[in-house]
């Protein structure tokens, strides 16, 4: 059984060593109180990759799985690999998809990637006339902070007055720091999202199935952009064709670009893709596994996750991931205030759950023997079953029984399924 080490805390990397613990010895590093009931949890942060590597070859570890954006984009790959371990985690050069949105729209326009007509600013002056001269043309826009922000760097305005405060914030006020000190503005697009991760390494790639998440914090799609409030899978107006179609316009060329930039991408690359007027454009890429969608597909999936990723992780193409016809929902439990300042070390009571529901601790950790709040994004439930509608109905029963003082979660997840 081949050993695998998961790096990160959160609810993506606690559903990526649950649904790899059936294929493999998993260790996390640092891991959270949900890895420690599958895997061996490791005192070691992301950002300490020479503890990494004397884990790796103290437990003769297989292959690495990088969770969080951040390690990728500061080169945490390229060190390890250095070192000789495999890794599934795109180089720090390939990570600027994700840690330089201007970076990412040069990239899309070299490799003919649909997406929307955009400029990158520095200065707010010069930002501030471009939107008035958009919305003089009778458009409305996205204003993005081209560094990461943790999925809370987009304001997507429909007024001028939206737009002018996202550029005052970010390129005045500097409330995103670094992350925002350049910013993308782009037309606004208007139709369905969907998500689509793509396991990349030797030159191919396979999709996973689509899945639909819900950033913004409240109900009916209001309030700030989270880093994610819900998802589900399958998506049924994202119909096989359509997901094949998406995969050869968005993933295939741009793949081909940082090949041809001499980028050999090894890693999970989500597309943020909107359908407008029957044709997908490309909003983003993240160059890892989407939070919360893989919370959602993990339980979508049967054998074949972890021969995989350690395919891509040594430079093979993948094979294919068993997805099994069944549909998956998972619903958020946050703290309350987030994506703002939350309160953490609150006690949580978890209930017994039923066979076809799991929960995936996104923000939480053990002090003194109880499980506490560490975060603003605390509990993934995800449920399973035949329909989506029944998995929702599934997943908002469990839900309750996740206790914490403020806790909150949307109440229309798949709703509109």
């Amino acid at each position: 059984m081949p050993k695998v080490l998961v790096v990160g805390s959160g609810g993506r990397e606690h559903a990526l060593a649950w649904k790899l613990s059936t294929e493999a010895e998993i260790f996390a590093a640092p891991g959270n109180p949900g890895t420690a009931q599958i895997a061996t949890n490791l005192p070691i942060s992301a950002g300490d990759p020479e503890a990494l590597i004397e884990a790796c070859r103290r437990h003769a570890i297989d292959f690495v799985v990088v969770g969080p954006e951040n390690p990728l984009i500061e080169g945490l790959s390229d060190i390890l690999r250095n070192a000789g371990v495999a890794v599934f985690g795109p180089s720090a050069q390939a990570a600027r998809l994700e840690g330089s949105k201007a970076f990412a729209k040069e990239v899309m326009v070299a490799a003919g990637v649909p997406t929307a007509e955009h400029r990158n600013f520095t200065d707010p002056e010069a930002a501030r006339g471009y939107t008035r001269m958009r919305f003089d043309q009778g458009r409305q826009v996205a204003v993005k902070a081209s560094g990461a922000a943790l999925g809370k760097g987009v304001v997507v305005s429909t007024t001028i007055e939206e737009a002018e405060d996202a550029i005052e914030s970010m390129l005045t006020r500097r409330e995103l720091g670094d992350a925002g000190a350049e910013i993308v503005i782009e037309d606004r697009l208007i139709g369905p999202e969907f998500s689509l991760i793509a396991l990349c390494g030797g030159g191919g790639f396979l999709c996973l199935p689509p899945a639909r998440d819900y950033k913004r914090a409240l109900d009916c799609d209001r309030g700030p952009n989270t880093g994610g409030m819900g998802s589900y899978s399958p998506v049924p107006d994202v119909d096989p064709d359509f997901a094949e179609r998406a995969a050869e316009e968005v993933v295939a060329p741009i793949l081909r670009e940082l090949s041809r930039r001499g980028l050999d991408y090894r890693g999970a690359l989500f597309a943020g893709i909107m359908v407008q007027e029957g044709r997908p454009y490309c909003l983003e890429y993240n160059v890892r596994f989407g939070d919360p969608e893989t919370q959602t597909l993990v339980r979508r999936m049967g054998s074949g996750l972890c021969e995989a990723l350690r395919a891509c992780a040594e430079g093979r193409t993948p094979g294919a991931v068993a997805i099994g016809a069944h549909a998956a929902v998972t619903v958020v439990v946050a703290s309350a205030g987030y994506p703002g300042p939350v309160e953490k070390g609150l006690p949580i009571e978890l209930a017994p759950m039923p066979n076809d529901v799991v929960i995936f601790h996104s923000g939480t950790e053990m002090i003194a023997g109880r499980l506490v709040t560490a975060g603003g994004r605390v509990i993934g439930v995800s449920a399973s079953a035949p329909t989506l509608e029944s998995a929702r109905i599934k997943a908002y029963e469990a839900t309750s029984a996740v206790r914490f003082r403020g806790a909150r979660w949307r109440t229309d997840i798949a709703v509109t399924a």
